[in-house]
């Protein structure tokens, strides 16, 4: 018998220091971990956090907050209508534009004039929207198993769902038709997708299995711009892409992915081909949580780029070679996983 999760706000643990910004009527919950007068002591900046999702809360990235110990500041925050933030009854508000201006609120409100700002699947995309409108001080941006097309992640996930096993693409098929995504046969079909390309450890780290927990107490967000599953996609975003803009993105950026993630090479390889100054790890053992699957290895490659990134020996989008968006990435290695390999 499984445990239901604790939802508390953020893991005690953390000594995070909680509050709330007031945001166009409603409040955005934030949580701020390590201290400013220690971060400027060592010369750093601190790291804000851009969650998926959309809708799923900042909780999984909790792991991430091991990065305070080199001296900076790891910030989080539940995006308006999840987790600890308001969550008023209205589909209307959860568009793209709104929470590109609530990443600027948020900004403003902390005070972040220069930042490393890190944005997961959803907030990866949330950072290449936020990154095309031209925003001041932003130091690195690390775009983490993000896509840059619905379209391209369509077809993708349709890929890695047609090798799932007959019985599980009939349960999947079954309810998709009637709509009956609550069925418990179908969360079960989902899951077998989920352990092979969502979260590839057993038992789920506490941090990702909290955040799912909160997704599915108000999945509004969610099932508004995306829709039931990472594979079945009938919400707002279904077409939206952003290949198309990137080319005024200058910043320095690392984009990271799991070998077997749903976000697959292909697709950050069209990411690459656009961020000619990108730098791209893979991690050979992860699905589309590498920071929690691998999170030793994460930690020293992220940590590794922001701190040259703060020391300008890193490449901005001028500085590329020709033909540099069509390199390799680069292999993490074989990191060790949190939990036993699930059946994969």
């Amino acid at each position: 018998m499984t445990t239901a999760p604790k939802l508390w706000t953020i893991d005690p643990a953390l000594e995070a220091r909680e509050s709330f910004v007031e945001f166009e009527g409603f409040k955005t919950w934030v949580a701020v971990v390590g201290d400013e007068a220690t971060e400027r002591e060592r010369g750093q900046l601190p790291l804000l956090l851009l969650h998926g999702g959309p809708g799923a809360c900042h909780d999984y990235l909790e792991s991430l907050a091991a990065l305070s110990a080199t001296g900076r500041r790891v910030i989080f925050y539940d995006q308006q209508g999840c987790g600890n933030s308001d969550q008023p009854d209205d589909p209307a508000r959860w568009t793209v534009d709104f929470y590109v201006r609530e990443v600027d609120a948020i900004r403003e409100a902390l005070g972040l004039d220069r930042v490393h700002i890190l944005g997961q699947s959803w907030g990866g995309m949330l950072l290449m929207e936020y990154l095309v409108t031209r925003p001041d001080g932003v130091v690195s941006a690390t775009i983490a198993s993000s896509p840059a097309s619905m379209p391209m992640w369509m077809a993708e996930t349709g890929r890695l769902r047609a090798m799932l096993p007959a019985d599980v693409i009939a349960v999947l098929d079954h309810h998709e038709a009637a709509g009956t995504w609550d069925d418990p046969a179908y969360e079960a079909a989902v899951n077998v997708f989920y352990e092979r390309h969502l979260c590839r450890v057993i038992p789920t780290p506490e941090f990702d299995a909290r955040s799912f927990a909160k997704l599915a107490r108000n999945p509004q967000v969610y099932r508004t711009m995306n829709g039931p599953t990472e594979f079945h996609i009938v919400g707002t975003l279904r077409d939206w892409e952003i290949l198309t803009r990137l080319d005024v993105v200058d910043e320095p950026v690392l984009l990271t992915s799991g070998r077997h993630d749903e976000a697959t090479p292909m697709q950050k390889a069209a990411i690459r081909e656009r961020l000619p100054q990108a730098e791209w790890v893979i991690f050979e053992q992860s699905g589309h949580l590498s920071h929690a699957e691998e999170p030793d290895r994460y930690m020293a490659v992220l940590g590794d780029f922001m701190a040259r990134a703060e020391t300008g020996r890193v490449t901005r989008r001028g500085d590329a070679a020709p033909g540099a968006g069509l390199r390799p990435p680069l292999s993490a290695g074989a990191g060790r996983l949190t939990g036993r390999p699930g059946n994969i």
